[in-house]
């Protein structure tokens, strides 16, 4: 018995050093590393695809379901909304809600307007920032680091911290006395909009410290021999910004005039503190039309005047997204190429 058990424990450590022989020969097999490491690669391509897919479908959930929620619920007619077996595909769609939401919104001059109004302010924003932004990237004055600290400071502050001494300053405009002086009084300019273009050109506009960010990172990553090349031909400061610099900065340009021409656009802040008309702001305009819808038409049902209110935000959208659409390819290779990323 002892020797069968013997024999037994003799074969078994016989048997794991083969395996363990055989193992160490497949280790040192080169062809079995190679195959072992593209294994690894894969699994770990696999899992890294596998998380992207996830975070992309579960963003895509998160911005994107509300708006297909909104698209889709825009066609809905009164039994589509209150069938509970509809679900974003309504049965009997109808563009009733688009044509009463259009009417109240007086839609194509209101957005004529409000484009006509976002482009003025972006044209001017896209002048001023970058010829701000060229100044903190190639020269050097006194006090440059404070005024740069100041254009970051206008990056972090919300603008509701400043609202107060805005609406004052505008409610009795005043430019050193010099109105007073020749009026007898300060001029109130609310109800226009003059007061966002006097920002604006003074560089303090809306999110004007993060274009000047932009084109300031930007000017900073071109190589300076381009200007020297442009001095040594004899090349003026203005004409080396305008010909030579801006041109080069056109990745930026288009970043920052999208992205200036989509909130310029979306903005009701300033449109309500300046009181500014609602036909100039159809983003503004907007909030009203489920209570000028239900007075008007004697419409009392929160989930009916919700299926107008969603015909004009995709009424809204819509120049928006053309615009990203015509413009994505340019658009996206600017974010890359300016700075605001990485």
């Amino acid at each position: 018995m002892a020797k069968t058990t013997k024999a037994a424990k003799n074969t078994k450590a016989f048997s794991v050093q083969k395996l363990k022989e055989q193992y160490a020969a497949l280790k040192a097999d080169t062809q079995f590393a190679n195959d072992r490491k593209r294994w690894q690669s894969n699994a770990k391509g696999f899992l890294i695809g596998l998380l992207k897919f996830l975070l992309i479908v579960g963003v895509s959930y998160v911005i994107l379901g509300p708006v297909l929620g909104i698209i889709t619920s825009s066609f809905f007619s009164n039994a589509d909304n209150y069938n509970p077996m509809v679900y974003m595909i309504p049965q009997e769609p109808t563009l009733e809600r688009y044509s009463l939401a259009s009417g109240y919104l007086d839609y194509w001059k209101t957005v004529s307007n409000s484009l006509i109004y976002s482009v003025t302010l972006m044209l001017i924003q896209v002048f001023v920032c970058s010829m701000v932004g060229y100044g903190f990237a190639r020269y050097k004055f006194p006090l440059k680091n404070l005024f740069f600290g100041l254009v970051v400071v206008m990056i972090v502050i919300p603008t509701h911290t400043i609202m107060l001494p805005l609406y004052m300053t505008f409610a009795n405009f005043d430019v050193f006395g010099i109105i007073s002086l020749i009026k007898g009084a300060p001029v109130n300019i609310l109800t226009t909009p003059i007061p966002v273009y006097i920002m604006t050109v003074f560089g303090c506009g809306l999110r004007s410290g993060l274009y000047i960010y932009i084109f300031n990172q930007f000017f900073r990553g071109l190589p300076k021999e381009i200007e020297e090349a442009a001095f040594v031909d004899g090349a003026g400061t203005w004409y080396t910004y305008f010909r030579i610099m801006l041109v080069n900065a056109m990745p930026s340009v288009i970043t920052v005039a999208i992205f200036s021409m989509v909130w310029q656009y979306n903005d009701t802040f300033y449109g309500k503190l300046f009181l500014i008309s609602d036909d100039l702001i159809i983003s503004k305009k907007i909030a009203g039309l489920t209570a000028n819808i239900s007075t008007n038409e004697k419409i009392y049902d929160p989930a009916i005047l919700q299926l107008y209110l969603d015909a004009g935000i995709v009424l809204v959208m819509l120049p928006v997204v053309i615009i990203y659409v015509v413009l994505q390819k340019y658009f996206i290779e600017g974010v890359e190429r300016s700075g605001i990323v990485g």
